[in-house]
């Protein structure tokens, strides 16, 4: 692993390249772009599949995300979906640019919202030639309608009202505002999904915590930027190139990928995994190795040589 900066417009992103074992500089890759989850780190998910894919053959490019990580952009801590998506044609404009790398050989793949991120930056740039989601979340669908899908859209105008209200304080001259991506550990109740829970024993415990990804919080205006968002939105027209889908049988968030696989027209395998939660496809050894059993001979197939 090696690291590097490449260029988003004003933005400098930083990143983790994986090169496969015995790596040739003077041989041709495919490579894969690598999307880390809302508010996480290259450092933590992204890299583990950047490092297994690499082992696997690929080149593979994990980043923290404009505003986050050690990539630059202010405000940091800022969730905008639509520069987490410009973030991955970015990264596409960079492993487009190594030599070592075949232009025409790239595919992308994602966990959690990166996953959503990832199939959107696909419908809409072309030289992405295939797309994995690893526990995909719509982050607009997620926060509009709740972690298992059983609200209404109409259920966000509340929370935007609140967030307009918080904007025009700063605007001011109050402190910008946070909210937490997942709970803290002392606020874990009989209510909070267990998907939640465990993120929060991911994120906020030793198991994954990270100093470039403290306290897992996001910008309050970051709220009408991800409410208004809807990473499938077109899928069925744009998104033309394979997709593969994998996701835990027992995830509070399985209705994000189902509703994708029944939404799109283009190649699609779906893997539903028995027993798997939304956080197992993190780093729990028996569902990631199983994710990256499945998205090796996808990419396999679908990135091979001409």
């Amino acid at each position: 692993m090696e690291s590097t900066t490449f260029p988003n417009g004003p933005v400098t992103m930083a990143g983790n390249l994986y090169l496969p074992d015995g790596f040739d500089p003077a041989g041709s890759y495919a490579a894969l772009v690598v999307v880390h989850p809302g508010g996480g780190v290259k450092e933590q998910t992204a890299g583990l599949y950047a490092g297994k894919m690499a082992a696997n053959g690929f080149v593979a490019l994990a980043f923290d995300a404009s505003y986050q990580g050690e990539s630059g952009g202010e405000p940091h801590f800022l969730e905008d979906p639509s520069a987490r998506v410009e973030d991955i044609r970015a990264a596409v404009d960079h492993l487009q640019s190594l030599s070592y790398v075949d232009a025409e050989r790239i595919g992308a793949l994602g966990i959690c919202a990166g996953g959503a991120y990832a199939v959107n930056a696909t419908m809409t740039d072309h030289r992405i030639k295939a797309v994995t989601t690893v526990s995909a979340l719509n982050i607009g669908a997620g926060y509009r309608q709740g972690w298992y899908g059983s609200d209404p859209d109409s259920a966000a105008v509340a929370t935007l009202e609140a967030a307009a209200k918080q904007r025009t304080a700063e605007a001011q001259g109050a402190e910008q505002a946070t909210i937490p991506y997942v709970p803290e550990q002392s606020d874990i109740d009989e209510n909070t999904p267990r998907d939640m829970v465990e993120a929060s024993e991911y994120y906020r415990t030793p198991r994954a915590q990270h100093p470039n990804a403290p306290n897992k919080k996001l910008f309050t205006r970051s709220i009408s930027k991800i409410f208004a968002f809807d990473a499938f939105h077109l899928a069925e027209d744009l998104l033309t190139q394979p997709l593969l889908s994998v996701a835990g049988s027992e995830a509070g968030s399985l209705w994000h990928t189902t509703r994708l696989h029944g939404q799109v027209r283009c190649p699609k395998t779906l893997v539903v995994v028995d027993g798997g939660t939304h956080m197992d496809f993190y780093d729990v050894p028996e569902y990631v190795d199983r994710a990256v059993a499945e998205a090796t001979p996808f990419f396999t197939e679908h990135l091979a040589a001409a």
